[in-house]
């Protein structure tokens, strides 16, 4: 059954799995243009990478590895993930982003399970979903924090249950973070990935096939009955390689891997009517807000 209580047996698709970035608010918001500004600032600051070579190398280990972070961490750069999302993330114009009514009443009007997949940190989709108006409109979060989760310190008291126990996280707005206890694939197990992304990198990420596959089995979810929507032409071919039904979100063409094609994640009512097969008229809905107490994590 979904957040709402209605039950998705039977359904064609059972499961939505959601990027965040350029695919939940458009491209023009200018917050990616920033984010790469403040990646390449903290190579310069905190990495002492001469200013000349910052740009290529920044795209060339995005290209190669999926994300600029990932690529540092191979070649051998040591920082703290904290502290590079802080300065990445931290000084967003995260103004630019406004409360998306008609996209907020699209999802809550989907009856089936609705899922966060982004290589952000937390506070970052945070920051995003809560100036979306959209914090309460998913069932959960996989993020960063889930596919690369910490190595516990003994003394922690989620210590003894690392390895294939359940471990809370704090709530993401009053929302769940889903974490897995022991992934069963790593970066180096994505050795089946059509866009020739490193598998060296000691980070999990987008467009790896091994990480939607770990997000996959994160959400619980059957990647024949789950549609995944990605503004990102990698990670849809790399969603369709894990057996996903695919959106492109952000283009009027089809894409390698991409079943269809959305200029706008506003028009997934006209482009997918399929997933409002068979709902009729729905009653109002009525929002739970899971509490921080309340929270359960999917492992």
């Amino acid at each position: 059954m979904d957040a709402c209580g209605r039950s998705n047996s039977g359904r064609k698709y059972e499961c939505l799995l959601f990027d965040m970035d350029d695919t939940l608010y458009p491209l023009s918001s200018g917050l990616n243009l920033a984010c790469r500004k403040n990646i390449e600032e903290f190579m310069m600051q905190h990495l002492h990478i001469d200013e000349n070579e910052v740009p290529k190398m920044c795209l060339d280990l995005y290209k190669e590895y999926g994300t600029t972070m990932a690529g540092l961490k191979v070649l051998g750069y040591e920082f703290d993930d904290d502290e590079f999302h802080a300065y990445v993330h931290g000084k967003l114009p995260y103004e630019a982003l406004k409360p998306d009514l008609l996209l907020r009443n699209l999802l809550l009007s989907m009856p089936q399970r609705k899922i966060i997949f982004t290589n952000g940190d937390k506070a970052h989709a945070a920051q995003v979903l809560n100036k979306l108006s959209l914090e309460d409109c998913f069932e959960g979060v996989i993020c960063f924090e889930t596919l690369n989760p910490p190595p516990l310190k003994p003394g922690h008291d989620d210590y003894n249950t690392q390895g294939g126990g359940v471990k809370k996280q704090e709530g993401i707005n009053e929302k769940q973070v889903l974490a897995e206890g022991e992934l069963e694939g790593t970066a180096t197990d994505d050795t089946t990935n059509s866009n020739r992304i490193s598998s060296k990198s000691p980070i999990l990420c987008k467009p790896s096939v091994g990480a939607i596959e770990a997000a996959i089995r994160i959400a619980k979810a059957d990647p024949k009955k789950t549609i995944f929507f990605d503004d990102s032409a990698r990670n849809i071919a790399s969603g369709k390689a894990a057996g996903l039904h695919t959106v492109i979100v952000g283009s009027t063409t089809l894409v390698p891997g991409a079943d269809r094609a959305l200029s706008s994640i506003h028009n997934i009512k006209e482009a997918l009517p399929e997933i409002w097969e068979g709902e009729g008229e729905q009653p109002e809905q009525v929002i739970h807000f899971i509490s921080p107490d309340e929270t359960s994590v999917l492992a």
